[in-house]
């Protein structure tokens, strides 16, 4: 029954963070004792003023509706203040803002309205999972320009200028990075768009997901850099800041032409974001912002506790994270050895050997564009990330 399957779906890779947690969730509902590290998912409950705002909303009974396709005006004006005021994007305003089913489908919605077939979109690597199988999903071809351990994995304007063709259309980053932790300066950001003012017609997508998990102090946004304004689409959401990844809320802010380009897009694929989680965001961004500082703090907590756990592992190499809650280890170390009736010839069967042995998952860097790396999360409880650590040292010292 394939031959009824379309091309684009056949050919799609399956996300591998999504298929890691699958197979951990599987593993746990057989009784087996299974400490998931693979999804990028806060272990925090959403904040109680939002809790409420939703509930408020619901007792209210009035935004049961379709809501706008970009989103309600109020919540527009909301994220357009904070991106003024937070972000110094002096331009923002609520017409710049679409609102979305979370940053992924935001930006989804980006590259199916700007890319034709075989447009290049250049990919800060390591990089989200979904990146390039979106882009090849709009008809377009990801260029992957790769940063280095030794360079806290960021690639440079000069790597950025270097693979600029007639074809390229768009650029990609995230910062603070998923899968890295990696945060760009406001100088590398600078040098970054310098090199597309010198280029017509091609727009940055900044991934600011992770805006709020931030070790180094400010988060600059590229979008508010001189002339950057109508070359920039910043994406962000409320994911991960808010501990809302099940409320399924992510923006866009962009020149236009852009937004009004996305919402006809939108509103022939889905429609507006649904409603009442719509006014929890609102409660979010606009609300009291002691919640997520807090779990930024713990977050700052657990990564000086996990990178302790893994300096203390022989074998693996690793930078320390500036933003996001991940780990990115080289561990090339455990390729070519084997224990246990596994085989470990690189980060793939490396992954399924700690699932099998130690009961820990994380997700092969090669989903990122790295495969010497480990991605782990240490968006969990201290006690399972000090057990976890503990199992996955003691798998990787039985590898000879």
């Amino acid at each position: 029954m394939n031959s009824i399957l379309s091309d684009r779906i056949i050919n799609m890779e399956e996300s591998a963070t999504l298929a890691m947690a699958k197979k951990a969730r599987e593993l746990k509902s057989q009784g087996i004792d299974i400490i998931s590290l693979s999804l990028g998912e806060p272990d925090f409950k959403t904040p109680k003023h939002i809790q409420e705002a939703a509930k408020a909303a619901i007792d209210e009974g009035k935004y049961f509706s379709y809501p706008p396709v970009a989103g309600y005006q109020d919540l527009r004006e909301a994220i357009a203040k904070k991106l003024r005021e937070e972000n110094q994007i002096a331009d923002a305003k609520a017409e710049n803002i679409v609102v979305s089913t979370g940053a992924k489908h935001s930006i989804a919605n980006v590259f199916m309205c700007m890319i034709n077939e075989g447009d290049e979109v250049i990919i800060f690597s390591p990089y989200w999972v979904s990146y390039a199988e979106i882009i090849k999903l709009a008809g377009g071809v990801p260029v992957l320009i790769e940063g280095t351990l030794e360079n806290n994995f960021k690639a440079t304007a000069a790597q950025l200028e270097a693979a600029i063709t007639p074809r390229t259309k768009a650029v990609i980053y995230s910062s603070p990075c998923n899968p890295t932790g990696s945060v760009f300066s406001k100088e590398e950001l600078e040098a970054i768009a310098a090199v597309i003012l010198k280029h017509d017609n091609i727009m940055v997508i900044a991934d600011e997901i992770y805006e709020l998990i931030n070790f180094v102090g400010k988060n600059y946004s590229i979008g508010s850099f001189p002339g950057m304004f109508d070359r920039t689409i910043t994406v962000n959401g409320f994911s991960k800041g808010y501990a809302m990844t099940g409320w399924r809320v992510g923006y866009i802010c962009a020149p236009l032409f852009i937004a009004k380009a996305v919402e006809k897009m939108q509103g022939q694929f889905t429609s507006g974001g649904t409603g009442i989680a719509q006014r929890a965001a609102l409660a979010g961004i606009a609300g009291d912002q002691t919640p997520s500082k807090e779990m930024a703090d713990a977050y700052f907590r657990r990564r000086a506790l996990v990178l302790g756990l893994l300096q203390d592992i022989p074998g693996i190499k690793t930078h320390v994270p500036e933003g996001a809650f991940y780990f990115f280890p080289d561990v090339t170390a455990f390729f070519g050895k084997s224990a246990h009736g596994h085989s470990v010839k690189d980060a793939d069967d490396l992954c399924l050997y700690l699932l099998d042995v130690a009961n820990v998952s994380l997700v092969t860097g090669a989903a990122f564009g790295a495969p010497d790396c480990v991605r782990l999360s240490y968006a969990a409880s201290d006690e399972e990330l000090v057990e976890a650590l503990k199992r996955i040292k003691k798998a990787l010292g039985d590898l000879a």
